[in-house]
């Protein structure tokens, strides 16, 4: 056993430095894939059945497709004031907004944590997901903060959240690398602004819409060892936290790279954009290219490419994530 959690190997950026040293790679061009969607579903469902192993690459488009949208009916239904005042248009956009005092600000930030870390999804993808991969080698790395694959049901050990998790606050204290979980915070925090709880112990907006945009001054959360302010734990500059949790979950992402290497591996990216390709994608697509065995699979919506190098072992699926996954599950 490491001493030190910090001795442990670093999956995350090692995998991270081969795609941006391999990308160069890919001049080539980019394909959609080859054949039909019909014919890529069928070889997806044969690829999840004969694979060695599955490692699974989600970004936000999987919790996309699961009901977690951060625009339209789920925003105004519960940031409708927000909305009304500051002219906030979506719940990404509102993590951002210069609120006019800390009571404000916290009061945004419980909604925004609750509605999306502390519900279900409103569609059961994720445990269509499961479903598939249950009985396989398996592991999951993802951009996605929303702890969906936990609440599916995902082995914890074979999953890496690695840009932080919206149950979890860190202190602004630089020296302090430690995370805190947020969840006690989080309910009562929501009670102060007036939520109600339905029958099914989920809170909701009461009948008379009476809510408010600002906490106690009490409930603003400080640091519980040093009373220091503190933010939440998601990778926005060089002062994310990446606490012992995190550096075991990147060791263990390593280590199945390392068992797996040279096995038929089919690496399943899904819901994955253009944002942050470093992490997911493109070493995706290197380690499948250096891999005569290895699979890609793309699932995204308008997205599912894949570099021409890698077409003849790639299989692209546009459309709705959900909806593959659930044919996927049937075996239709």
């Amino acid at each position: 056993m490491k001493n030190s959690y910090h001795e442990l190997q670093n999956g995350y950026l090692e995998t991270i430095n081969r795609g941006i040293r391999g990308v160069r790679n890919f001049r080539p061009g980019f394909s959609f894939g080859t054949g039909t969607r019909e014919g890529n579903i069928r070889r997806l469902e044969d690829e999840l059945k004969n694979a060695d192993a599955v490692l699974i690459g989600a970004g936000a488009g999987l919790s996309t497709a699961a009901g977690l949208t951060y625009s339209g009916e789920r925003f105004e239904r519960y940031f409708f004031d927000f909305a009304e005042k500051f002219g906030i248009q979506d719940i990404y956009s509102g993590g951002f907004y210069p609120f006019p005092d800390e009571e404000t600000r916290w009061a945004w930030w419980a909604r925004h944590i609750y509605f999306n870390r502390y519900v279900s999804a409103p569609k059961p993808v994720y445990e269509d997901l499961l479903s598939l991969v249950r009985n396989k080698d398996y592991f999951v790395i993802t951009t996605n903060v929303d702890h969906q694959f936990q609440k599916a049901g995902f082995d914890r050990s074979r999953l890496f959240y690695t840009q932080g998790d919206y149950g979890l606050f860190q202190s602004t204290d630089p020296a302090n690398r430690k995370t805190y979980d947020n969840e006690n915070w989080t309910m009562k925090a929501m009670e102060a602004e007036g939520f109600i709880r339905n029958a099914d112990g989920i809170f909701e907006v009461p009948s008379n819409r009476k809510i408010t945009m600002r906490l106690p001054s009490e409930l603003i959360p400080k640091c519980p060892d040093n009373g220091s302010d503190v933010t939440m734990n998601l990778r926005a500059d060089d002062s994310f936290v990446e606490d012992e949790g995190w550096y075991r979950a990147s060791a263990a992402y390593a280590e199945f790279l390392n068992r797996t290497e040279r096995k038929h591996v089919l690496f399943m990216e899904i819901g994955v954009g253009a944002n942050t390709p470093v992490i997911i994608k493109y070493p995706f697509w290197q380690m499948v290219n250096d891999d005569p065995d290895a699979v890609y699979a793309c699932l995204n919506y308008d997205e599912a490419i894949c570099p021409k190098q890698i077409e003849n072992r790639s299989i692209c699926i546009d459309g709705d994530t959900g909806e593959v996954l659930k044919l996927l599950r049937s075996g239709n």
